[in-house]
């Protein structure tokens, strides 16, 4: 693949995996508006890889403590602040793994994969998203978080598997209606991304191993380093942001997409 399409790849997803303006919409328009070429599995499973560690350096003394958990939550013990964080995002990460292989074996997943469709979602959610930032009070922190909000919150991330929703956007709209601040919003979205986006490396890893589709060593390891790179200034970026600045100019992008994709993939435009 050209370097630049690489480049290219892994910038757009390792901008937009936690930015709330949804990395799936992002991808799935790269080849219908431009005359690239699909990436195939074993890049995406590349770029999955690239963001799942950027998310795990920045919260890294949140992940080893839920890591650290993992044992005394085997044997039935939630007596440790790791070992419930662990917990819940094991529960929040339930609705997302099952609704996503009901749209996989019904092929209702390639149903949703038009412009048509990711421009409404941008739309709609973006809207969805300004209003819970506006209307959601700040009273929570991510340390409030309880199994039921995780449970719901997991409700809502399984919402983003329509393209153009955004997990980030659609995680942080739910947590913002439930009250918590901001930054504990994205905060309690970016962990919840971790056995998400390990769950999906995981799957198309095992398709591209029983496809034969290994790719090119080199082009694997560029499109992870930057995907990586890419994913780790954003997710930077936005936090720190997030002390002085509401979601709305994510939110301006999102609805400014969404008219233009809704425009220029109408039915019957003759576009």
């Amino acid at each position: 693949m050209p370097l630049f399409q690489l480049i290219l790849l892994a910038v757009i997803q390792g901008v937009t995996e936690f930015l709330p303006i949804s990395s799936s919409g992002h991808l799935i328009l790269l080849p219908q508006l431009t005359s690239l070429a699909d990436q195939g599995q074993a890049l995406d499973v590349s770029v999955h890889l690239g963001t799942l560690g950027a998310v795990i350096l920045y919260f890294w003394r949140d992940v080893s403590e839920a890591v650290a958990g993992l044992p005394r939550l085997v044997t039935g013990r939630l007596d440790t602040p790791g070992a419930r964080l662990a917990f819940l995002l094991i529960v929040a990460t339930i609705p997302a793994i099952v609704i996503g292989f009901i749209l996989k074996v019904t092929g209702l997943e390639e149903m949703m994969r038009s412009a048509f469709l990711i421009g409404w979602t941008m739309l709609v959610f973006g809207v969805v998203l300004w209003w819970a930032d506006q209307k959601g009070p700040e009273v929570k922190e991510a340390r409030d978080w309880t199994l039921r909000e995780a449970w719901l919150l997991g409700l809502w991330q399984a919402v983003a598997l329509i393209p153009g929703t955004s997990r980030s956007g659609i995680t942080i709209t739910g947590a913002r209606f439930m009250g918590y601040q901001r930054k504990d919003a994205a905060k309690i979205s970016m962990l919840m991304s971790i056995p998400v986006i390990l769950a999906s490396a995981v799957l198309l890893g095992a398709e591209v191993v029983v496809d034969g589709d290994i790719g090119a060593l080199r082009d694997v390891g560029i499109a992870t380093a930057l995907a990586f790179v890419s994913a780790l200034l954003a997710l930077v970026l936005m936090m720190r942001l997030l002390r002085t600045v509401s979601f709305t100019p994510y939110v301006i992008y999102r609805v400014v997409l969404g008219i233009g994709l809704i425009w220029w993939a109408w039915p019957g435009a003759g576009v």
